[in-house]
């Protein structure tokens, strides 16, 4: 009775891979029969029915069905899928005429499109960029600089110390140290990168960048330095930007100098960026100071230089009319989006 029942759910089974229309049916159909609670494994529940010496002999034929069905099941299984496969080929079309899906890509930030405009700019005239650590040991970031352990202008520099001998650079001036240290003169070079100072407000930040410049050659004069300033601000800005130059007090410089520049917003008419002066400040500048000059190892009775900054900051804040320099690291969208 039971050897009837297993050839017909054998038949059965069979009967319905072979009728499969998909791979989803025939999975169906093998868990019906196959399955945890199929009809195979409900049927050799009731080998408790037969005497005991019979009972291996019937889950012997059991099992060799069950094998049986496993291997058409593979068989089916795989015709179908290539079946299924080639359908889909068939069935399916590219339209190359039509745009492609639409993704999200990224851009420069604000900051990185004006240091590279500004990099661009110099190097017209003979610039190259060179690069340094932002962990600096005070030899380079101070001394060499001509700050000396007791100088009350380390006061100006709102410095974070790692420990008494490095800190976190607080401007790219070493940059050009180490430049002078190593390399031959004469020499142009462009120190861009990331600086860190203990302030923090809407016009300043405790991480910003500079483009520093410094250029050493046998004659140098102020001259040489504004004509390579008004260069670059006319370039950056615009040709009816003027500049004008402000005596200050820097110790690697002397003369040193602040620079201005026509507010690119009125044109020099005065408006609330500029505090209706019509001028904007953008940097430092000034001759090297012959002390910073003998620090590095260079003569100067035989060579000169002179030396400028500008926050990038404060020429992107110019460049783009942006009132509050924490956008810059606040990586919202919906202001980097903009650029």
């Amino acid at each position: 009775m039971l050897q009837q029942k297993l050839q017909e759910i054998y038949d059965n089974a069979v009967k319905s891979f072979l009728s499969s229309k998909s791979r989803t049916e025939l999975y169906d159909f093998k868990v019906k029969y196959m399955g945890k609670n199929g009809e195979l494994t409900a049927l050799m529940k009731s080998l408790v029915e037969l005497p005991k010496e019979e009972r291996p002999q019937f889950g012997q034929l059991v099992n060799e069905k069950k094998s049986d069905l496993e291997l058409k099941y593979s068989e089916i299984e795989s015709n179908l899928a290539k079946s299924e496969l080639a359908e889909k080929i068939k069935n399916e079309t590219v339209d190359l005429s039509m745009p492609g899906p639409f993704s999200d890509s990224g851009g420069r930030h604000p900051i990185d499109l004006v240091i590279n405009e500004m990099i661009d700019i110099l190097t017209r005239i003979g610039f190259s960029v060179r690069t340094g650590p932002m962990i600096e040991h005070d030899k380079y970031n101070f001394e060499a600089l001509n700050f000396p352990k007791d100088h009350p202008a380390r006061d100006m520099q709102d410095t974070f110390y790692i420990d008494d001998e490095h800190v976190l650079r607080t401007h790219t001036s070493p940059i050009q140290v180490r430049t002078l240290e190593k390399e031959n003169l004469p020499l142009r070079i462009l120190a861009p990168g990331s600086v860190f100072r203990c302030d923090s407000d809407i016009t300043h930040s405790p991480n910003f960048y500079q483009v520093e410049g410094l250029w050493v050659d046998k004659k140098v004069s102020m001259a040489h330095l504004k004509g390579v300033i008004a260069f670059f601000v006319k370039s950056l800005f615009g040709e009816k930007m003027q500049i004008r130059f402000r005596p200050s007090f820097f110790p690697f410089t002397e003369p040193s100098a602040e620079v201005d520049c026509t507010c690119p917003i009125c044109v020099g008419k005065g408006c609330r960026v500029c505090k209706n002066t019509g001028w904007i400040e953008i940097g430092g500048c000034g001759l090297v100071n012959p002390n910073v000059l003998k620090l590095s190892g260079v003569n100067p009775d035989e060579w000169q230089g002179f030396a400028f900054g500008f926050g990038v900051e404060r020429m992107a804040m110019i460049r783009y009319g942006i009132s509050d320099i924490r956008l810059f690291s606040e990586n919202d969208l919906r202001f980097l989006e903009q650029f």
